[in-house]
């Protein structure tokens, strides 16, 4: 992490999703950076180090286990995370070999997430 506001990029093809998330996020003192597909998503990180990757599951060309996969190839210091409204559809043995953090059910709780990330932000990766 650098000496500034800890990055975190927000990944999901819903615009309303992501605009919800910046919103809830925004006074938790992140510099936070926003895509709404994977392709752009790694455009970002190869263009700069983040901090934490908050992603969604189901997104058109590549899921967000995929991206996480490579994120971890790419930003190896990055905390990831996955955000899915298929909690369920999610093998938990594979988000563990990803080195994926914590699975965030969608509808989110605003007050849980804020903890879930600083918790996580706090460990490391």
């Amino acid at each position: 992490m650098s000496g500034g506001a800890p990055s975190l990029l927000i990944v999901d093809d819903e615009a309303r999703i992501l605009a919800a998330l910046r919103r809830c996020l925004r006074r938790e003192g992140y510099d936070i950076l926003t895509a709404d597909s994977p392709l752009e998503a790694m455009r970002i990180m190869a263009e700069r180090a983040v901090d934490m990757i908050l992603s969604d599951q189901k997104m058109p060309g590549m899921s967000g286990m995929e991206l996480l996969s490579e994120a971890a190839r790419r930003c190896p210091g990055a905390v990831r995370i996955l955000i899915t409204g298929w909690t369920e559809a999610v093998p938990r043995d594979e988000l563990e070999a990803l080195g994926v953090k914590a699975l965030i059910p969608k509808p989110w709780d605003d007050g849980e997430l804020k903890l879930t990330l600083r918790r996580l932000l706090a460990e490391g990766p």
